[in-house]
């Protein structure tokens, strides 16, 4: 048989080592190309998130668009922009409604409100938001109106058209028999009543209250008045204004003497009207009041340039006005003009300063200059907040585009403590959305930080004990046999889907937790005790007994213990509860200790997302344990160490950095759940370490609220800011985690 050359073995052995090259530079471009697409896909997020949010840390910008005069023989009393920022109303002294233009000031209706010879003496609204409006006349009567608009489609163009409607009737209602003018006035209008409120030149102020109902056949509105006077209200009153349920009457009079009257009493005459007297600033004028959007918060101008926030709040059962905040302006500032959407505001000085500021964040976004001398003679911002009208004692109309989306959004609204409108005091709230256009969005992270926080906390409390303890025995004292039944199955154990946890979490384990109660607690105190009792019971029991059992099967010794002892825990519960706790766990805790109990609460949640998080910490950190060279434990060994010794000094610190490794991904997963802590808790986002109370975590947050947000808005933005913060906190424990894991395979890793 003829051996192969030299030369074929040479090219052979060539043609293999060729071979070998290529796929080693294929595998290693490859795991590169992977890794930096990780990165690349991280970034992008990182940027996408970015992209999402930075809008909201814009600063707020305003622009002429347009500037033009008017004809007009009498002063404005009133303007107000219609929805697409393409018309304006302007009502002036004579009673004459006309719409102009936005862009060119041309007049596309006019109507007469008045007969000849009668006059607007004052003027109110009942709202922005509610465009009602009410006109108190020179001959003692009061004619409430509202605009409307309608858009006509004519082919492929279309057009609004404005049009007035009288709420209460087309007809001025009568309020003075001497035919005395209404001096001072304000009005309210509601679904089911009407209520006015005005002062004429005899000091005397009249209140008429108009019912509205609907006749069900002739589908035609029926009006009935009550009338009633007071006539002690003072000759220096210069503001009314009526609350939004038209029950209290707050009268401004001399600087700054604010007096709330109570219209239910005030009718009867039978107690004192006057529920509260205020001050309402210190040694200035108030030059504007008005409500904010919703009817609950008063803001207040005064001649020092202050702007100050008020509303109700109760103490020891009494109810009073407290000024919760206040606005730096301009000196001078003398007009207000609220926003009909938002709780923002613009000021206007009388210097031709303008400046945005939103109440619930308590900021001023925007300082800008109108170019105007004086103040504005009447102003109306458009319903969403892009058009400012302003009016000069010229007839000059100037119009403004502004552009501040998200004033409501300030770092102190998101961490900080915040007093909103009807609290008691500033506190940590998220609630994003109510039923009604009035409410006060509150975006607090910090419940939402803190039951991320909580939610982790309790399930890594749970699982990393039993995570890391069940790694070490299966990896350093279990027998082989067992090892490779036992480690699969626990990792078997991370493919369950996190939805099937929650849902069995919520329908199954929370009532069942809250039924046993004693037995929770009765298995928590007596399962270590017991398995420490058995092991030392085995330790007692001759060799020949102990050797029947191979060495490293000992564990499923337990199985039958930990078995029994809940059984039993369970089945004495209900003795347990009629023994020690009434009969009753629950109330036990609530009204014996003063600890609050949620039935899908922290405790659940704990055990749940314990379970989930278990086979990741315990997998990585068994790998790291086995991985520990043969060579050190049997060194030790035979040193004469003890296993215990061994795998205290030797084991564990070798196998640190997986160790450290896997609490921190299992940390990480905790943080980042969404459907146990989802399905398992009240989703309540309050500030309670109690473990019997829930939370509402960043993550769930997002799920729950993502699909209803609308797009662009600030809430859809704050849902990606939490998702951004979410993300770097994620990021940055993940950052310290391997420094702290470099320095312990560099302190170890010699070994």
């Amino acid at each position: 048989m003829n051996k192969p050359s030299g030369s074929f073995l040479q090219e052979s052995d060539s043609f293999f080592q060729a071979k070998r090259r290529f796929k080693d530079r294929f595998a290693r471009h490859a795991i590169a190309s992977g890794g930096l697409a990780v990165i690349g896909a991280i970034l992008l997020i990182f940027l996408y998130l970015l992209y999402e949010i930075m809008p909201l840390f814009q600063s707020a910008d305003i622009e002429e668009q347009a500037e033009y005069s008017i004809s007009s023989d009498h002063d404005p009393v009133h303007l107000a922009i219609e929805e697409q920022g393409e018309l304006f109303l302007r009502l002036d002294a004579g009673g004459n409604a006309n719409f102009h233009e936005v862009d060119s000031g041309g007049v596309r209706k006019q109507q007469s409100l008045l007969e000849s010879g009668v006059r607007v003496s004052s003027f109110a609204v009942s709202s922005e938001e509610s465009r009602v409006f009410g006109l108190g006349l020179s001959n003692g009567s009061v004619l409430v109106a509202k605009h409307d608009y309608e858009p006509v489609y004519t082919g492929e163009s279309r057009e609004i058209v404005p049009s007035l409607s009288f709420p209460i009737g087309d007809f001025p209602r009568i309020l003075t028999d001497s035919s005395s003018a209404i001096r001072v006035l304000a009005i309210r209008d509601g679904e089911d009543q009407a209520t006015i409120a005005a002062l004429d030149e005899a000091h005397t102020l009249h209140i008429m209250q108009v019912e509205k109902e609907q006749n069900f056949l002739s589908e035609e509105w029926e009006f009935t008045e009550k009338s009633f006077a007071l006539n002690d209200i003072g000759d220096s009153v210069r503001y009314l204004l009526l609350s939004e349920d038209q029950r209290y009457l707050f009268v401004l009079s001399g600087q700054a003497e604010l007096k709330v009257i109570d219209l239910r009493a005030a009718r009867s005459s039978e107690i004192d009207a006057v529920v509260g007297q205020y001050t309402l600033t210190a040694g200035a004028m108030v030059n504007d009041i008005r409500f904010l959007l919703g009817g609950i918060s008063l803001l207040v101008s005064d001649s020092s340039g202050a702007v100050t926030q008020w509303f109700w709040q109760s103490f020891d059962g009494l109810r009073r006005l407290e000024k919760v905040r206040e606005f730096a302006t301009k000196p001078g500032s003398a007009r207000i003009v609220t926003e009909q959407r938002r709780k923002g505001f613009v000021v206007l000085g009388d210097t031709g300063s303008l400046q945005l500021a939103h109440a619930t964040s308590g900021s001023t976004s925007l300082d800008a200059d109108t170019g105007l001398k004086r103040l504005p003679v009447a102003a109306a911002i458009a319903p969403r907040a892009n058009l400012l009208i302003l009016e000069d004692d010229t007839r000059k109309i100037k119009v403004w585009q502004i552009d501040n989306p998200h004033p409501e959004v300030t770092f102190s609204a998101l961490w900080q403590q915040v007093w909103y409108e009807s609290y008691s005091e500033p506190e940590y709230v998220w609630q994003s959305s109510a039923s009604n256009n009035d409410f006060e969005p509150k975006y607090s992270f910090s419940p939402l930080a803190f039951g991320t926080l909580k939610a982790a906390f309790y399930s890594m409390l749970l699982a990393a004990p039993l995570a890391i303890c069940g790694a070490i025995y299966t990896a350093f004292f279990m027998a082989p046999a067992i090892r490779r039944k036992i480690k699969p199955l626990v990792e078997l154990m991370e493919a369950l889907p996190t939805v099937i946890l929650g849902f069995l979490a919520g329908l199954w384990l929370a009532p069942f937790v809250e039924k046993h109660l004693p037995a929770m607690f009765s298995m928590l105190l007596l399962m270590p005790p017991a398995i420490l009792l058995f092991a030392f019971v085995w330790s007692r029991l001759p060799a020949r007994l102990r050797n029947l059992l191979p060495d490293g099967w000992q564990a499923l010794l337990l199985i039958p213990v930990i078995a029994l002892l809940g059984a039993a825990c369970i089945a004495a519960s209900q003795s347990m509860e009629l023994l020690f706790f009434e009969g009753d766990a629950r109330a036990w805790l609530t009204n014996d200790l003063g600890v609050s109990y949620d039935q899908r609460n922290a405790l659940v949640v704990g055990v749940a997302m314990g379970f989930a998080v278990i086979p990741t910490i315990f997998s990585i950190a068994e790998d790291a344990i086995f991985a520990v060279p043969k060579h050190l434990t049997n060194g030790s060994l035979a040193l004469g160490a003890t296993p215990w010794q061994t795998l205290l000094r030797v084991v564990m610190p070798t196998a640190s950095p997986g160790i450290f490794s896997a609490m921190m991904i299992g940390l990480g997963r905790a943080v980042g759940e969404t459907m146990i802590v989802l399905m398992a808790t009240g989703n309540t986002p309050i500030m309670d370490a109690n473990i019997f109370e829930g939370m509402r975590t960043l993550a769930a947050n997002i799920a729950v609220e993502v699909p209803e947000a609308e797009v662009d808005s600030s809430h859809y933005r704050v849902l990606f800011l939490a998702a951004f913060v979410l993300f770097m906190f994620t990021f940055f424990v993940n950052t310290i985690a391997e420094l702290i894991r470099q320095r312990l395979r560099e302190r170890y890793g010699s070994l």
